[in-house]
């Protein structure tokens, strides 16, 4: 980080930024100070008689919008498609942009009549660019409608031809499809006369206590022989005076909290008390040294029962996520909408209508009413020659920021306090003294479901499923179908671990008593099941890793007494061979098992209907066409997977 911070020409670090932008707008650093600082710049901008004529597009929740108005930007009309987020647009308009005209309409769609303004802002959709994207094999980009809508913003300025323009988007936009949207992003603007100036900014560092890294694009018309830098961070230690950050706690402190809130619960919500504070699920996996793992190292997103850290400002706030989804409170709990939006610098008097979920997702698709203030007062001065109460530290384009520097550093010191909880933790011999006990139980698999039952259904097979131990430190797993057991062993798996694992045993036998493929799924499922009943495990994946890291699984299919047809020389590549990370061509998959290119497709709808987590374009859009990817060597779907509704065609 030291190096990064020489960059910083040593006189802008003595030039007053914080200090003086509370002078100027007088207001002092306490809990919720950004709304009071929203108060003293609208109340500025309107005695000065500031009011630039602006478009609001992809509006939301309003974010954007609310610290733009508050500079002075009189927003004539926004442009928002979900009517959900529509709501709360009309629910504040009076009170807050001054009776706007909102569309309710696709962007595509929408053509201005007789609107004449001078600067548009917002940013397009960034799913299509976004780190779940990424998880699932590259993002789809441009090769998704919502990836293109930026040549609607491009439309519409050729159209209005406004002086100049602000544009928000996720930072991975600039490195996706191999950079592709990118230049064509920055070709579009130059293409209708607009020189653009950008730069990837985090959020906490202008006085958000949210850690937010987003690209922000401005752009002038260059008839204007104008430029723009961006200002120095407010507060950081990339700070003009290195004030510190926003934190988490500063924010919230005395926030009224008047919502219900429900405890977090069901399979995980346990695990949330134990969890340090700026830790996530990752504390529980080897990697931390924990004594009894659950997870896999990097086997979920990092929000994933992340409990915030009250001393810092939270990671990014998702728009969307499941039940684990974080940040919580350091108080094992889910935050008040109130303290999610003060954690988003909306106003305490901004009311965003729906429930809880519509609320959250407007929030985290929203850009930090704070940061939005900072950059209009930056556009006021360098685009619109406002003279300003205070003058603004701005940076040469050649000064690279830390903050990716202090991810980094402040990993490690989360790795840190988490050996040092782990050690303060009572020692027991852990799941090395829960042993198998001696079971045969008679249960039901619903297969299209990827389900365990009690009782018989129709769709269902009998499964015969008995855990045993054997000599050596085996556990052997034996399942058949019908009540029926053959004499002779169809099949067998050895599964052992490449390096030493939690369960006390060298390895784990699966032994098939009959041929049914569906036997297969079954022994696999009884395996994830005591794994995770006995030794905490979630599921397999959490036991031998994540597909993209090298897995600790090492397996060894053994035909016993069954026809090696097509898909069992599959079942043995994946299970033996190793999976490629990449996806694999149908036809180098048929090569490899030396049969027909059409019968392997067919070979790979069956392997997914007995529960195979497998990937191609028509699961995963931004998968090649012709491309398969298989995660997991074993089955992996379950009745709360995303990918057990996706067919393969």
């Amino acid at each position: 980080m030291t190096k990064q911070l020489d960059l910083l020409n040593t006189q802008d670090k003595k030039k007053p930024w914080s200090s003086s932008l509370r002078k100027a707008f007088n207001f002092s650093r306490t809990s919720g100070w950004p709304d009071v600082f929203s108060q003293q710049l609208r109340k500025w901008s309107k005695d000065n008689k500031i009011a630039i004529n602006t478009l609001s597009l992809f509006s939301g929740g309003g974010g954007l919008d609310i610290g733009f108005h508050d500079a002075g930007f009189k927003i004539k009309e926004m442009v928002e498609i979900e009517e959900k987020y529509v709501k709360t647009l009309l629910h504040n308009n009076k009170n807050w942009f001054d009776d706007s005209k909102i569309n309710c309409v696709d962007i595509r769609e929408y053509k201005p009549e007789n609107l004449k303004v001078d600067f548009i802002i917002g940013g397009p959709p960034c799913q299509t660019f976004s780190a779940a994207g990424r998880r699932a094999k590259g993002v789809m980009g441009i090769d998704d409608p919502r990836g293109n809508l930026f040549k609607e913003y491009v439309r519409l300025l050729q159209t209005l031809k406004p002086k100049g323009f602000l544009f928000e988007n996720v930072y991975a936009l600039i490195g996706a499809q191999k950079g592709k949207p990118w230049k064509l992003i920055l070709e579009g603007f130059d293409s209708v006369g607009y020189k653009v100036h950008y730069k990837v900014l985090d959020a906490a560092d202008y006085g958000v206590p949210q850690h937010r890294e987003r690209i922000i694009i401005v752009g002038i018309r260059k008839d204007l022989n104008k430029s723009f830098k961006f200002p120095y961070p407010l507060c950081g230690p990339d700070s003009t005076e290195e004030e510190p950050h926003y934190s988490a706690k500063e924010a919230i402190g005395g926030v009224r909290l008047d919502e219900k809130i429900k405890p977090v619960n069901g399979k995980y919500g346990h695990l949330l008390d134990g969890i340090p504070p700026g830790l996530n699920y990752s504390f529980y996996t080897d990697k931390m040294g924990h004594p009894n793992p659950v997870f896999g190292w990097r086997s979920k997103f990092s929000d994933f029962l992340y409990k915030a850290d009250p001393n810092k400002p939270v990671r990014a706030i998702k728009a969307q996520g499941g039940q684990y989804t974080g940040p919580f409170s350091w108080e094992n709990r889910f935050f008040h909408l109130s303290e999610l939006k003060r954690l988003q610098t909306f106003p305490d008097n901004y009311e965003i209508v729906g429930s809880r979920n519509v609320v959250v997702e407007q929030i985290g698709n929203s850009v930090p009413p704070q940061f939005a203030r900072i950059l209009a007062l930056s556009v006021l001065d360098q685009i619109f020659d406002v003279k300003l109460p205070l003058n603004i530290p701005y940076m040469e384009d050649s000064i690279q920021l830390g903050f990716r520097t202090r991810t980094r550093e402040l990993t490690k010191e989360y790795e840190q306090k988490a050996r040092e909880a782990i050690k303060l933790m009572v020692k027991s011999d852990g799941p090395k003294s829960r042993r198998i006990p001696q079971t045969k139980d008679i249960r039901y698999l619903l297969l299209n479901k990827m389900k365990w039952l009690k009782k018989k259904v129709d769709d269902a097979t009998e499964i015969i499923v008995k855990h045993a131990e054997k000599e050596g430190d085996v556990w052997e797993i034996t399942a058949s179908n019908k009540n029926i057991e053959n004499k002779k062993i169809t099949y067998s798996i050895l599964v052992k671990p490449k390096i030493g694992w939690k369960l006390p045993y060298e390895h784990v036998e699966l032994v098939a008593l009959s041929p049914d493929e569906v036997v297969f799924t079954a022994l696999w499922k009884s395996f994830e099941e005591k794994v995770a009943e006995l030794y905490g495990y979630a599921d397999l994946v959490q036991l031998f890793g994540y597909y993209q890291y090298e897995s600790n699984l090492r397996t060894k299919f053994e035909p016993k007494n069954i026809e090696v047809n097509g898909f069992w020389k599959l079942v043995d590549f994946v299970l033996n061979s190793g999976i490629p990370k990449d996806a694999i061509q149908l036809e180098d998959l048929a090569d490899i098992l030396r049969v027909d290119k059409n019968e392997v497709f067919d070979y790979l709808v069956k392997a997914k209907e007995l529960g195979y987590e497998i990937r191609n374009n028509s699961t995963n859009p931004q998968i090649e066409d012709g491309h398969f990817l298989i995660p997991y060597g074993y089955p992996t779907l379950s009745h709360r997977s995303v990918q057990l509704s996706k067919g393969l065609i």
